[in-house]
């Protein structure tokens, strides 16, 4: 199949420069299934995409020659065979917003160049959502010209036979179609007379050259403006800051006041309403392509996915309007199946106690680093003769230890770097953290110091703990 649709490839290549092309190189799949090649010779490079969804390819194409026209910042169509399925567009790099967030996630927490990102996008947002749908023949839409009620509850049925009936979470079938139904016409009650990109995230946003471009919006049609917003704020993947969120909100809704007039306390009662249908859509596709095809990738985003659930349903309030959906989602965040499927996504903090004598402990996980701390400082408890049999578990040890001078001190700043680790840590997913402790004969105060620090760990956060005596106390 790949051998025939690279053959159709080329000869569109060919057709439309007059020349053949030097390589057709198969980009990674995406979460759709559209198949997607960079076509290099030497004086072009596109992008060529084969999707067997002739409705989809209509619809992005014309899209695509309108937005153009309306100087919206979308990748140019070089050429089509519709016949074929296939269509080139223009090459825009490799370059997504979600990729420059985690290059500067590396070096700084949500940097303000990554804020200064997010601004111009939201303009450009605006212009897209007022400026282009009274110019949109929406019979080009596809699968639906709106987000009606038909899409609001296809979503909300795809989340609950996806995501819910993969969980131990237990619900009234008619109660929740009957809240389903409610919430689809809440929804609705909002001006839904603009264009809805429908997958408005960090990964179909392009930087090149610093020029953003949109990508994948062939699923677009009309709806209410909040929907966009919220996509974009609640991407799962960008993991955006609460405090950031909040104040680009804001901005959104300052920026909008230059097109037309916006009740901002009640844009933010549906916008809060709009992130939920969006979310619990995601969910679904989490529970799809993770629960189900058990693809890790998917997996990890459940627990983004309920944090935002936790968040949204504190903020709407007409959440006790549907009752039965409340439940399901208060039972999700307590689900034992989820917190099974899910543990794996945890940072694991491996704690050990060793001796000096036989050196720092070896990391497993190949990272090189975490924390060693000596406490070698700390007198010594196995020079006294009754304590020499003893060890950092023992109660006798225990309380000589917690009246030696300098011990509180210690702890109290040990507490401090694993408390600032173990959030950085969490919030750039990273994997694991080794802390490690280290005295004369890894018995007393080595073992003495990481019972405590499992043990605040173990009370203040939500991550796997590993407890290692490596002399085998």
């Amino acid at each position: 199949m790949n051998n025939f649709i690279e053959a159709k490839i080329a000869n569109l290549f060919e057709q439309t420069y007059n020349h053949k092309p030097e390589s057709i190189t198969k980009l990674p799949e995406s979460g759709s299934s559209r198949i997607y090649y960079r076509v290099k010779s030497i004086k072009n490079i596109v992008i060529a995409t084969f999707n067997k969804d002739t409705k989809e390819n209509n619809a992005f194409l014309y899209y695509s020659k309108l937005f153009k026209n309306l100087n919206i910042n979308v990748p140019e169509i070089i050429a089509a065979d519709i016949e074929n399925n296939i269509y080139m567009q223009e090459d825009l790099g490799n370059e997504m917003l979600f990729d420059r967030i985690l290059k500067y996630k590396s070096e700084n927490e949500f940097a303000e160049e990554i804020v200064r990102i997010y601004k111009e996008i939201i303009k450009q947002l605006i212009e897209l959502q007022i400026n282009t749908s009274s110019k949109i023949d929406y019979s080009y839409a596809y699968p639906r010209a709106a987000f009606d009620k038909q899409s609001i509850m296809w979503d909300l049925n795809y989340f609950k036979y996806q995501f819910v009936k993969y969980t131990d979470v237990a619900f009234d079938e008619q109660l929740l179609e009957d809240d389903f139904n409610k919430f689809s016409e809440y929804l609705l009650k909002t001006d839904t007379n603009y264009f809805l990109f429908r997958d408005f995230q960090s990964r179909n946003i392009m930087l090149n050259n610093d020029k953003i471009y949109f990508i994948d919006y062939q699923g677009g049609r009309k709806g209410a403006l909040q929907y966009d917003l919220a996509s974009l704020l609640f991407d799962a993947k960008a993991e955006i800051p609460l405090d950031y969120k909040n104040s680009l909100l804001d901005y959104y809704l300052n920026e909008i006041q230059k097109y037309k007039k916006i009740d901002a306390e009640e844009f933010k009662e549906f916008y809060f309403a709009y992130a939920l249908i969006r979310i619990l859509q995601a969910m679904g596709a989490y529970g799809y392509r993770g629960l189900y095809e058990k693809k890790q990738i998917f997996i990890d985003s459940i627990v983004s996915g309920l944090a935002n659930l936790r968040y949204l349903i504190s903020q709407i309030k007409t959440i006790n309007e549907f009752p039965e959906l409340k439940k399901v989602i208060l039972k999700l965040l307590k689900s034992e199946k989820l917190s099974e499927h899910t543990k794996n996504n945890k940072l694991k903090v491996s704690i050990q106690s060793f001796s000096f004598k036989r050196g720092i402990p070896y990391d497993a996980t190949g990272n090189g680093g975490g924390h060693v701390f000596d406490c070698r400082f700390i007198s010594n408890p196995g020079k006294i003769e009754k304590f020499k049999s003893l060890c950092g578990k023992d109660i006798e040890i225990i309380e000589f230890l917690d009246k030696t001078d300098g011990t509180q001190e210690f702890i109290k700043s040990i507490k401090q770097i694993t408390k600032a680790s173990i959030e950085n840590y969490t919030k750039r997913h990273f994997k694991n953290l080794s802390i490690s402790f280290g005295c004369t004969g890894g018995q007393h105060r080595s073992v003495y110091f990481a019972e405590k620090i499992a043990a605040f760990i173990k009370e203040n956060f939500d991550v796997n703990i590993e407890l290692i005596h490596k002399e085998g106390f």
